[in-house]
Formats: structure tokens, sequence, C-alpha cells
């Protein structure tokens, strides 16, 4: 009997340590890191990612005579981000925002990868064309977005084929889309009329070594016919204040309002390159637009573009989807994060056809030329400290056939991404 005890302790033993593999099997795997917080189903298959970004801004104007803008800090941007898959293939993003004291959702989609190169998706996200737009709003250089987006789709509601094609030379997304004004954000249609947007980008050394590997170059469009004021946009500087607008009166008669009505497309060639420390992104937008007021209709064509260079200080390298620090922010190590120094220069010409009829000569500026300079400092990953002085002068827009005021604008930010 005594010697049966080791055999059977053995037996016991060989068991527990297949339950505590099976559990370990089962077992879902949680990691926290720059990237996020994030739960793992073992054979990867299930995984839900809790991440998001809050900026703290401020935003001050000088030489502000007439009072017209209030200097305020805000929180520009509180979103929570939660990404999951399903099954290997099935995805979905829920991004609400929370920033300025008010309540919008940005991102709420359901995707289906089932190649690299075919990839639906149906919901919420940003269209696919505007070079700048596209651009996460932590990654991009300057606080503030620059003029073109004015006249880009910013989110809006559809489904969109997209995917990577020539070894990941090559992505396209096209799609149909309720259709949101320039600049717009949309939830809902109000009317049946529908938008196609489409975009093609091409990085054809990007598997090569050499200065031109993160060359890149592509052309987005839209196509739509839109019926609406509300599918008319209104055309903001980087402080946020609008500088042009649609005439539109609360009172059916005279009718005053300018609506929407006809053909609306966009065209958008675009292109950026990083090399080392070295960055430079450049796009021109036309948007065109067949307008009405009572019986008068023309079609308004609004132009924009602007070019926009970055330099790593600290030599780490620059790209379109940010910077990481080669050595994060540490005083006790004697280490500095990463430091930029960013440059632009924009312009967006407004149709002279839209006035007087379809807008105020006396309220809205006929163009707007921006220039702004700034520095960005990563401390590490995942926080980041800006600051950027941007001034834009306008044809147009005062009294008595004046030019608006110049805009003196300086920006602060603190970033926390995760």
């Amino acid at each position: 009997m005594i010697h049966l005890r080791w055999p059977v302790l053995g037996l016991a033993l060989t068991g527990i340590i297949q339950i505590s593999a099976a559990a370990a099997a089962e077992t879902p795997v949680v990691t926290a890191g720059s990237k996020g917080f994030v739960l793992t189903s073992p054979d990867k298959a299930f995984e839900l990612k809790l991440r998001g970004y809050l900026q703290a801004d401020g935003r001050f104007v000088a030489d502000d005579d007439n009072k017209t803008f209030n200097n305020t800090f805000l929180l520009r941007r509180v979103r929570p981000l939660f990404e999951g898959t399903l099954y290997s293939i099935y995805g979905f993003r829920v991004m609400p925002d929370f920033g300025g004291g008010s309540t919008v959702l940005q991102d709420a989609y359901i995707e289906a990868n089932f190649l690299p190169e075919l990839k639906f998706r149906a919901g919420k996200f940003k269209g696919p064309v505007g070079l700048e737009r596209l651009q996460s709003g932590t990654d991009i250089r300057f606080v503030e977005r620059g003029l073109p987006t004015n006249l880009v789709p910013n989110r809006d509601v559809g489904v969109q084929v997209s995917g990577d094609l020539f070894d990941n030379t090559l992505s396209y997304a096209i799609g149909g889309f309720n259709g949101a004004p320039d600049g717009g954000n949309s939830d809902v249609d109000v009317s049946d009329d529908k938008e196609f947007e489409g975009r093609v980008f091409a990085t054809p050394l990007r598997n090569h070594f050499g200065p031109f590997q993160n060359l890149g170059f592509g052309f987005g469009a839209t196509y739509g016919d839109t019926k609406t004021s509300s599918d008319l946009g209104k055309f903001k500087t980087q402080a946020q204040q609008t500088f042009f607008s649609y005439r539109s009166s609360s009172t059916p008669t005279p009718v005053n309002t300018a609506v929407a009505h006809g053909l609306r497309y966009r065209l958008a060639p675009q292109a950026n390159w990083y090399y080392k420390q070295f960055g430079l992104l450049g796009e021109y937008v036309r948007s065109s637009q067949e307008v009405r007021i009572d019986t008068t209709q023309r079609t308004l064509d609004h132009d924009a573009w602007q070019i926009l260079g970055s330099w790593i200080v600290t030599g780490e390298e620059n790209s379109y989807k940010g910077v990481t620090p080669s050595a994060p922010f540490d005083i006790s190590q004697g280490t500095w994060g990463a430091w930029e120094l960013v440059g632009r220069y924009g312009e967006l010409d407004v149709d002279d056809s839209a006035f007087p009829v379809f807008a105020d000569p006396e309220k809205s500026a006929t163009a707007a030329q921006s220039w702004g300079v700034g520095v960005n400092w990563y401390l590490n990953k995942n926080v980041r400290l800006e600051a950027d002085y941007e001034q834009t002068t306008f044809d147009g827009g005062g009294k008595s056939g004046a030019d608006r005021d110049d805009e003196q604008a300086f920006f602060t930010r603190l970033q926390l991404a995760w």
C-alpha cells in the first residue's frame, strides 16, 4: 500500500496540471500600455479595446477691438473610444465626443475585414476625401486643421468598400453616403438624394529604401445631388470663427434663404512626404454646388489649398501617424522627449458670384489667407504639448466693402491620448 502512494500522487498532479492548462486556455488576456487597455481571448479571435483622448486647449485672439471673440480655455475633444473584433473578421468602433460641453456621436460603425484587399464598413465615419481630415485629431500638426477642411465632408452615415492592393502600395475607398455639407457632420438625411465619395492613394516606393519610401499622393472626390439649406456649409478660421455663410432668413417672404438645389461635387488632389525628421503635406480642394434663392440659381465654385511642413528637431522619424519620442521626458534620466517645429500657409477663395445674391458682402469675406507657425513637445507616446500662432487676412467681409479685420490667434493644447 505504501508503494502505491507515489504513482497515485503523480496521477493527481498530472490531472491538476491538465486542468490548469485547460483553464489557462480559456482565460482572457488583459493588457495595458501606451495603446490603451485590451481584453483578448486566448485564440485572439475576440478582442475589446478601451482607448480615447482628451485635449485641453487655450484659444486667444489679439487686437480684437470689436470684441467679436471671447478668449477662452476649453475642452476641445473628450473622446472615449471603444473598439473590438469578433470571430477575427468583424470589427466595430464607437466614439462619442463630450468636448465643448455637448455630446456628439463622431464614429459608430461595423466593419467586415474579409481580406486586406476587401473590407466592408457601414455606419457613421469620416468620408474618404480630405487628406488632413482623414488624419486623426491626435496626429494633426497644428491645434486646428487648415482652411481646405472647410470644403470636405467631416463625418457622414453610409456604406463603404475599401482595401489595400499591390503589397500595400495602393489603397482605395468608395462608398455611398447621405451627403454631408462642406465641413459638415451629418447623422440623418433630410432628402432622398445620396452622395458618392471615393479616394485612391498611392505610396509606390513604400517597400523600398530611399528618400521617397514614404512619398504618397492621391485623389479624393464626391458626387451627389442636394436640395436643402442644411446642405450648405459655413467656412471657419482656425479660431473657429465663421468668415463666410450663405444668406438665411427666418421669414418665408421675401424668400431670402439660400438652398442647395442641384449637383454638388468635390475634387481633392493631395500628397504627403516623410523622410527622416522632415514632413510635408499638401492638398487642394474644389467644391462646386448649385445654389438657389427664390428663382435665381447659380453654380458656385469654391477653392482652397494648403501646404504644411514639419521638422523633428530631436531627430525622430516623422510620419503621417504622429511622432514617437526615442527618449521620453524624464528629469531623473535627463531625457526631454521629442520636439517639433511646424509651419503652414493656406488660402480659401469663395466664388465671386456668391455676392451679393447668395451671401451678404458686409458679413462674409470673399477670400481668406492664413499662415501659421508652432512648436510641439512630445513628452512621451501619450502626452503632448502644443503652442501655435496663426494669422488670417480677409478680402471683403467688412462694412461698406472694407476688408474684415485680421485674425491673430494664439493656441495652446495639452493632449493625453491612449
